[in-house]
């Protein structure tokens, strides 16, 4: 452990000769401190969290992302490069403790930047809260500086129907398909816009289970959060876009809430409804009716949710930056291992290049859903590239599921939507980021540095 400590020491020496630490603590200062002082937002609850707490914590996030990465190729590329790590090699320690006392010291460098940005970001949100009008103020502590739990309703199995209607179109057709993940996938994109249509006059219902947290959310209460769209796409200026909806909460048998409100069609809306509107069994009825011309199109996935109260939300921002922590060790992890065997401008282009397959994931999941690269001839039905097709789609599949472990998390979308960001999901996170990812990069990283040349002769 001596030689681990000394190791990260040294590299913090270095960060701090080499001005970084001094020149990120000027840029975070600009950044998080002085530059939301003097923006000024809309005076609304909204506008306040998109300027301090989204603006702050991405910026943060984004500054000591790439310093990490740039501190990470250089510190290790470098004293190879200038032969200093012979100076440590010839000691009687192993390589990977080497590898491993630069993370370390990377990290702790990490650590107290973040907490100071963090702090910072902390003390400057509750500052300029207390300036808020007292309206909004009560918005921001019920709906923002919170940590509220989400329910939904479950999600409808569409599988057995797609599968009957699948079979149906075989046998109408009575002829092979010449591409049959195609026309599954129009089926079930057919199925699923049904499901979530509300046709004109019509109405919908939901019934959320709140059973698991029935005591908790007793006589406290609740927030409905939703978004629709609607296929009414043009209108005149100056039109409103807001259409009349009538809500009902709670079983009709019993004490419910009816509530008519104007509602626009395409961003989150989040209303307050009574407590205790659930029945004995712990179902929460929800019932929508659309009295308009229009048709409305609630998602399945982000359409209807209850949020209510399930902490403070000190812990909760803990908790976040501590996910963003983790982001950070991935980050050096990775621009360590590309050092362990490029020279520094060599090794930040391909940890910057690592960095920027993981931002391009929607490019690969529209090529794994479409199950084609060039996509598919309209005439034929058949592929442009079925070669390629077969090497990369397996390939993309692979390496959206490596990603998706890293960007489960979402820590600046949670805080700043009072959502709770739980033990366990910092759990997940550094599992899965830390051990599991980071993991991987720093085996192959150590391996390779061990095995690395590092006395040939320099030009």
């Amino acid at each position: 452990m001596k030689s681990l400590f000394a190791i990260a020491k040294l590299t913090i020496k270095a960060a701090f000769r080499f001005r970084l630490v001094v020149l990120l603590g000027a840029l975070l200062l600009i950044s998080v401190v002085i530059l939301p002082i003097m923006i000024k937002h809309d005076g609304t609850a909204q506008g306040f969290i998109q300027i301090l707490l989204t603006y702050n914590l991405s910026v943060i996030t984004a500054l000591l992302g790439f310093s990490t990465l740039w501190l990470a190729c250089g510190t290790l590329a470098r004293d190879v490069e200038e032969g200093q790590i012979q100076m440590v090699v010839v000691k009687p320690v192993p390589r990977w403790q080497v590898w491993l006392g630069k993370w370390l010291g990377i990290m702790a460098l990490n650590g107290m930047l973040l907490a100071v940005a963090g702090g910072a970001v902390f003390a400057l949100l509750h500052w300029r809260a207390d300036r808020l009008p007292k309206e909004e103020q009560q918005t921001l502590q019920k709906e923002v500086l919170v940590a509220r739990g989400s329910l939904k309703p479950p999600k409808p199995n569409i599988k057995p129907v797609v599968d009957k209607l699948y079979k149906k179109e075989l046998k109408a057709r009575g002829e092979e398909v010449e591409n049959p993940a195609a026309l599954r996938k129009q089926i079930e994109e057919r199925v699923k816009r049904r499901i979530q249509l509300i046709p004109p006059h019509r109405g919908r219902e939901w019934s959320i289970n709140v059973q698991g947290v029935k005591e908790q959310i007793r006589d406290k209460p609740l927030f409905v959060r939703f978004k629709f769209q609607t296929a009414e796409e043009s209108y005149r200026p100056g039109q409103s876009r807001s259409y009349p909806l009538i809500w009902e909460f709670g079983p009709e048998n019993a004490a419910h809430e009816r509530r008519k409100m104007k509602l626009a069609p395409g961003s989150f809306h989040e209303f307050e409804i009574p407590p205790n509107l659930f029945t004995k069994e712990g179902e929460l009825p929800i019932r929508l009716e659309n009295h308009t011309n229009t048709s409305f199109l609630v998602p399945m996935t982000d359409g209807i949710e209850v949020l209510f109260r399930q902490g403070g939300f000190a812990t909760n921002y803990i908790r976040g930056l501590l996910i963003v922590y983790c982001w950070l060790a991935l980050l050096a992890a990775i621009g360590l291992f590309a050092a362990s065997f490029l020279t520094f401008p060599v090794a930040a282009f391909c940890a910057i290049g690592i960095l920027m397959l993981g931002f391009s994931t929607g490019t690969m999941q529209s090529v794994v859903e479409e199950q084609s690269v060039l996509g598919v001839n309209h005439v034929t039905g058949e592929p442009y590239s079925p070669l390629l097709d077969s090497i990369l789609i397996p390939v993309y599949s692979k390496l959206l599921d490596v990603v998706q472990l890293v960007r489960d998390f979402s820590p600046i979308d949670s805080l700043s939507t009072g959502r709770m960001i739980s033990w366990v999901q910092l759990g997940k996170a550094i599992s899965q980021i830390v051990l599991l990812i980071g993991g991987i990069f720093g085996l192959l990283g150590a391996v390779i540095f061990s095995f690395r040349e590092l006395a040939m002769p320099q030009s």
